[in-house]
C-alpha cells in the first residue's frame, strides 16, 4: 500500500511539474497557430553558447507562474540564433549564414534588425508584427511585469512607468 501511494504521489509531483513548463513551439508552427487562433507572440532568441540564455531558462522560465503565463497568453517560440534550419515567414525563407568566424540565422538578424545580442525576448501582437525587442536577461520579476503589461495590448493604453509602479506581483 505504502508503495502504490509513494508512486500516486510521484506521478502527481511529475504531472505537476510537466504542466508548468513553457509549451515551446517552432516559428512557424506559432505562426500558424497565431493565424487561426490569434493570441501574441513570446520569441526567446538565444544560442546554445550564451550563459545569460541558459540562466534565462534556469530562473526564469521555469518559474511556475511565469510558464503558466506564458502558456496562458502567449505562443512561445524558441529561436536559436545560430540554427540551420530555414525557416520561411511572409513568403521569404530565411536560412543560416556563415562569414568567417560570424554565424547567425537570417530570421533573428531580420527580428532584431541586425543587433544579434543573446538573450533577446521579442514581443509580436496578434498579427505578428514586432512591438517590443528588449536584449538582455530579465529575472522573473521583471518578466512577470512585462508579460502582464503586452497581455491584452495593455501596452496600448498604459505607460510603463506608470504600470510597472502599480503592478501587483504574483511571485
Amino acid at each position: 500500500m505504502k508503495k502504490i501511494i509513494l508512486l500516486s504521489a510521484f506521478l502527481l509531483v511529475s504531472i505537476t511539474v510537466k504542466a508548468q513548463k513553457i509549451h515551446w513551439l517552432s516559428f512557424e508552427k506559432a505562426i500558424e497557430m497565431s493565424t487561426k487562433n490569434p493570441k501574441p507572440i513570446l520569441i526567446d532568441v538565444y544560442t546554445d553558447w550564451c550563459g545569460w540564455c541558459k540562466k534565462l531558462d534556469k530562473n526564469t522560465y521555469a518559474n511556475p507562474v511565469i510558464a503558466s503565463y506564458v502558456n496562458k497568453h502567449f505562443y512561445a517560440v524558441k529561436l536559436d540564433g545560430e540554427g540551420k534550419k530555414d525557416i520561411t515567414f511572409n513568403g521569404h525563407t530565411f536560412k543560416f549564414q556563415q562569414q568567417g568566424r560570424s554565424k547567425f540565422h537570417e530570421l533573428a538578424a531580420a527580428l532584431m534588425e541586425g543587433k544579434l545580442s543573446y538573450p533577446t525576448t521579442i514581443f509580436m501582437n496578434k498579427n505578428q508584427k514586432i512591438i517590443q525587442k528588449i536584449p538582455g536577461y530579465l529575472s522573473k520579476e521583471r518578466m512577470e511585469k512585462i508579460l502582464a503589461f503586452f497581455n491584452n495590448e495593455t501596452y496600448k493604453k498604459a505607460n510603463w512607468k506608470v504600470f510597472e509602479k502599480d503592478f501587483k506581483s504574483k511571485l
